[in-house]
């Protein structure tokens, strides 16, 4: 091969190489949302860019150099000390202007979400380094954080924005459950916030197919891409005798664990679930009793999820409620574990995802205590096994990094060049 032929060869591999990309995020961890902005890093990096990670509190008093209120989440997301990180978040005084009381605290004591969480972001102070820097790519995820990317973008690069399902939607279910002012923000009215902030984007991903199919009606004006996220691969082995389940400390997960150790959990005596995420602190809170019951099954949040997974023999899905792809059935099906799962946790895939063979999709409590009680019996599949398993072959071909890299590094390129013709 010539020099000219590998040098080709490189740029083709590496579309993005020198290119400076903003990736902008909530502060979160232990979640989906975090989940997928690690697999948007990788995928940059092995595109060839430069990476400027962004994380952004909506917690007041947040800013950049506020080493001792970081350090909770620094410590939580160790996946993000191989380069620099930035930062971002309102200080207080900024909460205390008659503006901020008038327009944003009264809605938000109505329980409007999103008119808290964009006006924390527009007023964010950020990195050094970061707010004078310029960009070739600005990646935001979630609505809310437009703000900070519009600024970033200095009206010249270009905006992709994941979307992670309707926000509003989210919203108005946690509202049900929380006391607000009267009359209470609707879901039109938060709607109508996020489409707007929306619109200042270039292009916007979604994350599964109901969600592109949801918002191509609600923006027709704008670019749209379907691209299920990269997700990181979990191990597929050694292998192990644990029946793991995985959840963090969400209100939908909270529900489903309830719910499994309710309905599920009596129904297959003899059988020792490890409950792995800080889903524990919310389940302790909704079903004390159902906590004191199991409580030697949770384990909490553990600093090596991935050992959870090569150290396991099967992986359960009880998954009863929420919205948008399951980031913790994507991890399981990269495992190549045996599964047993709903079929609301195999929401926003294709229809062969519901015929994998190794996956058991149970639609009743007493179908998923029988299919625990019989695969808990069975085999485990040793390493090899694992690899090649339908479950393990559906995620390489559809939400492994390498799928995802592919995608993405077209859709980037293409919003970079046009910029630049621009």
């Amino acid at each position: 091969m010539s020099v000219a032929s590998s040098d080709c060869l490189a740029c083709a591999q590496r579309p993005l190489l020198g290119r400076r990309v903003a990736l902008i995020h909530p502060a979160w961890h232990s979640c989906g949302t975090y989940r997928v902005v690690l697999g948007q890093i990788a995928a940059y990096r092995a595109l060839g860019a430069e990476v400027f990670p962004i994380a952004i509190s909506s917690d007041p008093g947040f800013v950049p150099g506020r080493n001792w209120l970081w350090k909770s989440f620094n410590q939580a997301t160790p996946e993000l000390d191989g380069g620099a990180r930035y930062y971002g978040g309102a200080p207080f005084h900024a909460m205390l202007s008659p503006r901020f009381l008038r327009h944003v605290l009264w809605p938000y004591l109505h329980g409007d979400q999103a008119v808290v969480r964009l006006a924390m972001a527009e007023r964010a102070r950020l990195s050094r380094a970061i707010e004078g820097a310029t960009f070739d790519l600005v990646h935001c995820n979630h609505f809310f954080l437009m703000p900070i990317a519009r600024r970033l973008a200095r009206g010249a690069a270009p905006i992709l924005l994941d979307t992670h399902d309707l926000q509003a939607r989210q919203f108005a279910l946690i509202n049900e459950k929380k006391f607000w002012l009267s009359p209470r923000a609707s879901y039109e009215s938060m709607l109508a916030q996020e489409l707007e902030a929306m619109r200042g984007a270039d292009l916007l991903l979604h994350l599964n197919a109901q969600e592109a199919e949801d918002f191509r009606a609600l923006v027709p004006e704008k670019a749209h891409a379907l691209l299920y996220p990269a997700t990181p691969e979990a191990p597929t082995g050694p292998g192990g005798p644990d029946i793991i389940l995985v959840a963090s400390n969400n209100a939908a997960n909270v529900e489903s664990v309830v719910w499994f150790l309710r309905e599920v959990a009596p129904k297959a005596p003899g059988v020792t679930v490890k409950i792995v995420g800080n889903v524990d602190a919310g389940v302790r809170s909704k079903a004390p009793e159902q906590y004191a019951a199991y409580k030697d099954w949770f384990l909490g949040r553990v600093e090596d999820p991935g050992a959870v997974y090569a150290n396991a023999r099967l992986a359960l899905l009880p998954t009863i409620s929420g919205t948008g792809l399951s980031i913790k059935t994507v991890e399981a099906l990269s495992s190549g574990l045996p599964l047993i799962a709903t079929r609301q946790a195999m929401r926003g895939m294709d229809e062969e995802a519901l015929s994998l063979p190794g996956v058991v999709i149970v639609d009743s409590a007493q179908e998923f205590a029988d299919a625990l009680s019989r695969t808990a019996a069975s085999a485990p599949l040793d390493e090899s096994g694992r690899r090649g398993s339908p479950a393990r072959r559906y995620y390489e071909s559809r939400l492994s990094l390498a799928a995802y890299k592919a995608s993405l590094g077209v859709l980037a390129a293409a919003l970079i060049s046009a910029g630049s013709v621009e």
